[in-house]
């Protein structure tokens, strides 16, 4: 056993040499290569500063010429017709994409339809007002969510088309207003005979519920003046009477204050029942910064830069083979 600890002793340090050879034999190459880079760019300079003022001069051109600006529209779809928006908003998708410009000009009306580039919906989502009050879509939630990721199941298709307001966006190549892209995508998507005669009717009925709340709220408080004028007889007596109404009093003021909050939401769906697709805010002519938008003088030179030492590359790679190819043919 003496004989062999020497012997991995003398192995671990040739061991540490040459993994210590190797380290400075790879940094060696990194700064070989920095080195040839630098060299490589001093040699071509002029080329490159070509390269890169052409390229600014390009992107620049390319940036000022083919710009993009979003649009969003919040919408409120009353009258259960989330399923018709979403279909509508496909149908527009798709006359986008093959280019139908006779239909979105003559059937939708927008002035210039080879502007749009691209149309969507997507919900906004309120998962606290989904759920709020709504045990059944507490209940929904809880269930879907022991098999899948919750976050996914709130922007799911199933779940998304509940919320309350959606958000239909569009994209144009140039500046509008609401006359040429908004108001005739909301006229089109408000274009349903089924649902004007649907809209005509509910605002019918809450009109009438309105009023038939009012009047139960008055006949209440009649009520209520009646037992506070007897109320006030008695204790002019001072005498103690007590009523077997209480319960049914009681039962009274909560009914009314139950009236009062349907009426405030009843005159708040007054103004969404206005329309089947009711438009709620809009945003136009938002310049978009995303993907290469406005940046194209910033990458067009690194890609010639790019493009012009990947073509020397070559040229050097094909060369180098060249020559080991006629090497071989002398031997």
């Amino acid at each position: 056993m003496s004989t062999k600890v020497p012997q991995n002793q003398e192995d671990q340090e040739i061991d540490l040499v040459q993994i210590s050879r190797k380290i400075s034999n790879f940094f060696d190459k990194i700064n070989s290569s920095i080195f040839r880079s630098i060299q490589f760019f001093l040699r071509n300079w002029i080329i490159v500063l070509i390269l890169i003022v052409t390229g600014f001069a390009i992107g620049w051109y390319l940036d000022t010429t083919r710009k993009s600006y979003s649009n969003q529209i919040i919408v409120e779809p009353n009258f259960e017709s989330v399923d018709y928006l979403y279909s509508k908003i496909d149908l527009l998708q798709s006359k986008v994409i093959s280019n139908d410009t006779v239909f979105l000009k003559k059937v939708v009306g927008v002035k210039n339809p080879k502007l749009i580039k691209k149309i969507q919906i997507r919900p906004i989502v309120e998962a606290y007002k989904f759920v709020d009050n709504k045990e059944r879509n507490f209940q929904l939630l809880e269930l879907m969510a022991e098999n899948g990721d919750i976050n996914k199941i709130l922007i799911d298709t199933l779940t998304s088309k509940n919320y309350r307001y959606h958000t239909v966006s569009f994209t144009t190549s140039e500046v509008g207003n609401d006359k040429d892209y908004a108001a005739p995508i909301l006229n089109f998507l408000n274009n349903s005979e089924y649902f004007n005669t649907i809209q005509k009717i509910e605002l019918k009925n809450l009109q009438g519920n309105i009023v038939q709340n009012d009047s139960i709220i008055k006949q209440i408080n009649t009520v209520l003046s009646n037992f506070s004028n007897i109320t006030k007889g008695t204790q002019k007596n001072d005498k103690l009477v007590y009523y077997n109404e209480n319960t049914q009093l009681n039962d009274l003021i909560k009914t009314k204050q139950a009236l009062i909050e349907e009426q405030g939401r009843n005159r708040l769906k007054l103004i969404s029942y206005e329309k089947t697709i009711k438009e709620i805010s809009s945003t136009i002519n938002v310049e978009s910064k995303k993907s290469i938008n406005s940046k194209l003088k910033f990458y067009l030179p690194l890609l010639f830069i790019f493009l012009f030492v990947l073509l020397n590359a070559f040229k050097a790679f094909y060369k180098k083979q060249l020559l080991l190819v006629e090497n071989e043919k002398n031997k």
